[in-house]
């Protein structure tokens, strides 16, 4: 009998002290996902010519619609719209495009989901979207300017990283853009440009790369977002995965902005055949547009 009392106390005690063993382990079971998160040696990309830095080497180009608009957007039937008789309609110059006008949703890649505006600057963006297609006060991709940096990263459009021991080009498909990457800062930039002057370094993997001496006419996006002279821009190269580069831009512009703010997202190495870049110098493809009423006989 007593080694039956006994027995009967030994399972009560386990069962007592299952609950509290299984809470104890679920518990535990987070810190140790952490642990050995922690122990997961950080991604290393393959090396660059120099044989020290991570190969940055190759066509690259993203998967968001951030060229349409960086913030947050839902699907819209056009940039530029006009009042309509119960909702609003394409501006007339888009009716005609249809679906091919209209412009895809987007999840942004403003971290915070929206620009820190001045008030005064806000007006100002409301004002560009609202006059998109006007030839002078609109978006300067119609005219195939120059797209600026951060811009020119995330555009429909692939660009190329030519990296050496000691020096980078960036070159891009749209316009035939170009940035000369310089690791010697030269000082400040003899003149504003449409590109700007990079200078970059290297933080460990990744490379820190400081953009100054922009003009203010480009702009962020086909949205109207904007920026001034001012703009000054520190991007950040980082390799996280085969074939993947996380892109990070931190934008100061006092004049227009009330604070620092910083837009980030993937870039996504070509292989294969499709792995370089077209031509598309779009200069001659708005002629038509920008002079075609010199004509002597203008077009109907």
């Amino acid at each position: 009998m007593i080694r039956i009392v006994a027995a009967l106390a030994v399972v009560g005690l386990a069962v007592a002290a299952g609950p509290v063993q299984a809470e104890t382990k679920a518990k535990a079971a987070p810190a140790k996902a952490m642990a050995a998160k922690a122990a997961t040696p950080a991604y290393k990309a393959p090396r660059g010519p120099d044989g020290k830095h991570p190969d940055l080497n190759g066509v690259w180009q993203v998967m968001n619609t951030a060229n349409w608009d960086i913030e947050p957007h839902a699907a819209r039937a056009a940039l530029q719209l006009r009042p309509g008789p119960f909702v609003p309609v394409p501006a007339k110059a888009v009716v005609a495009l249809g679906a091919v006008g209209a412009v895809p949703a987007g999840l942004g890649i403003v971290e915070g989901g929206e620009i820190p505006y001045k008030p005064e600057a806000k007006v100002q963006r409301d004002k560009n979207r609202a006059n998109y297609l006007d030839l002078d006060k609109g978006d300067p991709e119609v005219k195939c300017y120059l797209p600026g940096v951060p811009r020119a990263n995330y555009m429909a459009l692939p660009f190329q990283i030519f990296q050496s021991e000691k020096s980078m080009i960036i070159a891009y498909e749209y316009a035939g853009a170009v940035r000369n990457v310089l690791f010697t800062d030269p000082g400040p930039a003899p003149v504003d440009s449409w590109m700007g002057q990079s200078v970059a370094k290297w933080d460990g993997d990744t490379l820190a790369v400081s953009v100054s001496g922009m003009v203010d006419r480009s702009w962020l996006d086909r949205a109207g977002n904007f920026h001034s002279d001012q703009m000054t821009v520190v991007e950040r190269w980082t390799p996280t995965g085969p074939g993947v580069i996380r892109y990070e831009a931190t934008i100061t512009d006092p004049e227009t902005f009330t604070k620092p703010w910083k837009m980030s997202f993937n870039l996504y190495k070509h292989v294969g055949d499709d792995a370089r870049l077209n031509q598309f110098k779009c200069v001659e493809f708005v002629e038509e547009l920008m002079y075609g009423d010199l004509r002597k006989e203008p077009l109907k």
